[in-house]
């Protein structure tokens, strides 16, 4: 399947009530099948405290999501996390227009800040979207991340 002009991506943000039976087989079939994440760590108590986005290709199907959350510490950032995005549509812009989506709405809320934990092989992807990367890099989920912040004006 290829994303293309005449089938744009549909964006809905919203909650986990409202988006979580579209975000959530996307993140298994991402994190838990292609990755191995084991489950339990993938749903956490965080959804329903997030913003939430989802993208809808011209049939309906969810193809990305992402998740906005404020930073515990620090109320004036915002974290993103749980970027997923369908190994049929990768590479045709969905990561994007989800990952624009999220800061849009942190900006929108008055962060001052987005940070997000990247998996090491997406840190140019990020870096390509202003991000920049900070710190060492460290395993989670049995996967290598790095710290990468974006500043927001």
């Amino acid at each position: 399947m290829k994303i293309s002009s005449e089938s744009p991506l549909r964006l809905q943000l919203g909650t986990w009530n409202d988006l979580g039976r579209f975000a959530s087989p996307l993140r298994m079939a991402v994190f838990v099948r292609e990755q191995g994440v084991p489950p339990a760590l993938e749903m956490d108590a965080l959804d329903p405290l997030c913003l939430h986005v989802v993208a809808f290709d011209a049939s309906g199907q969810a193809v990305a999501t992402g998740r906005l959350l404020k930073d515990q510490d620090n109320p004036e950032v915002a974290r993103i996390g749980r970027m997923a995005v369908a190994k049929i549509v990768r590479g045709q812009g969905a990561g994007r227009q989800v990952l624009e989506a999220l800061v849009a709405a942190a900006r929108q809320r008055g962060d001052t800040q987005v940070v997000l934990s990247a998996q090491l092989h997406a840190k140019d992807f990020y870096a390509r979207a202003g991000f920049l990367a900070e710190g060492d890099v460290y395993e989670d989920a049995g996967i290598l991340h790095i710290t990468m912040r974006k500043h927001l004006s």
